[in-house]
């Protein structure tokens, strides 16, 4: 993998194409883990996501010869994982499609602002270890999962897996600002959660 890392993208991507054994599973190892929260997002049992994982690696290895290059190789695949997550989750009932999550739901607390500043600024918390503390973090996992799928999506790539605002774009076809929208919703539903926490 060394060898395939000095070579680049290009490098993994033709050694993919030539059936290479070893870059194919150094991938998979390096993508499942995220590739799994994500699909986790769109099913409603981890079994199911598990299985969506496994069909888009199927996915890509029929795919690979037709890929193109126009977005990175990380995009591409996760391309096909939510599209095959999508599919699985509307026939499980759980999905509901990005066209209807616009909502029109406000992002903060309106009585938050007064004249367009705010009436009370958000407090500094104390004691930063306790950001850092399981019970913290498993309540940060758990709002996610209350979120609308979209913004639950957008913000496990984003926060989460580190994903840049272009890749999430051309993963989810959405539009620069439906991303910053259902980025800033999710985010915001979030902290307030995690604000009532440590309150």
């Amino acid at each position: 993998m060394q060898e395939l890392a000095a070579a680049g993208e290009q490098g993994l991507v033709d050694a993919l194409r030539r059936g290479d054994e070893e870059a194919f599973a150094s991938l998979v190892e390096e993508l499942s883990p995220s590739m799994l929260r994500v699909a986790r997002l769109y099913v409603p049992t981890q079994a199911i996501a598990e299985d969506v994982v496994q069909e888009a690696w199927v996915g890509v290895l029929r795919g690979i010869d037709r890929f193109e290059s126009r977005s990175s190789l990380r995009t591409w695949i996760f391309r096909i994982l939510t599209n095959i997550a999508k599919t699985r989750g509307i026939r499980e009932g759980r999905s509901v499609p990005f066209s209807s999550l616009g909502g029109d739901e406000p992002a903060v607390d309106p009585e938050r602002f007064l004249g367009g500043h705010w009436a009370a600024p958000p407090r500094a918390w104390e004691g930063g270890e306790r950001l850092e503390a399981k019970e913290t973090l498993d309540l940060i996992e758990s709002e996610i999962a209350k979120l609308p799928p979209a913004q639950g999506v957008v913000i496990t790539m984003r926060d989460i897996e580190g994903f840049d605002s272009e890749e999430v774009r051309n993963v989810l076809g959405v539009s620069e600002t439906n991303q910053r929208v259902l980025l800033h919703r999710a985010r915001s539903k979030v902290r307030r959660a995690l604000e009532e926490y440590m309150a």
